[in-house]
């Protein structure tokens, strides 16, 4: 099992190849899947019970949402890698290996972004229940 530190602060490619630098991103997109995909079950699950809370909710669950935000998630990912790949073709040597600091900040705005749904159901739960007690 990998320490968090691996995960986060992965070792950078040093062979700077477009081949390698695909190899090394693919290699850990399966981690940025199962991080994002973990921390999306964790909202949908928190969302289900704030909508239980009184005055409660009624929140319809939709899987095409969820389907459309993992293709957009990936395809950002793949966005590490064409920029880190085209970082090394424009300054070749030069070019600091840019990798793991990519994807450390996209691992940190996905799950971000994942968790906040959390923020504006429950900021719409407290104008119910205020509307609930006070109207």
């Amino acid at each position: 099992m990998a320490l968090l530190g691996d995960v986060l602060f992965p070792p950078a490619d040093y062979r700077r190849t477009t081949a390698s630098l695909l190899n090394w991103w693919e290699t850990r997109r399966a981690t940025f899947n199962i991080v994002v995909g973990a921390t999306g079950v964790v909202t949908l699950l928190v969302i289900r019970v704030i909508s239980w809370m009184p005055p409660g909710v009624s929140v319809p669950f939709d899987w095409r949402p969820v389907v459309a935000y993992g293709v957009a998630a990936n395809v950002c990912y793949t966005f590490g890698f064409m920029l880190e790949a085209t970082a090394q073709r424009i300054w070749g040597d030069k070019c600091p290996a840019i990798g793991p600091a990519l994807f450390r900040q996209g691992l940190a705005f996905s799950v971000g972004l994942t968790l906040l749904p959390i923020a504006i159901v429950s900021i719409g739960w407290v104008a119910r229940l205020a509307m609930w007690i006070f109207g």
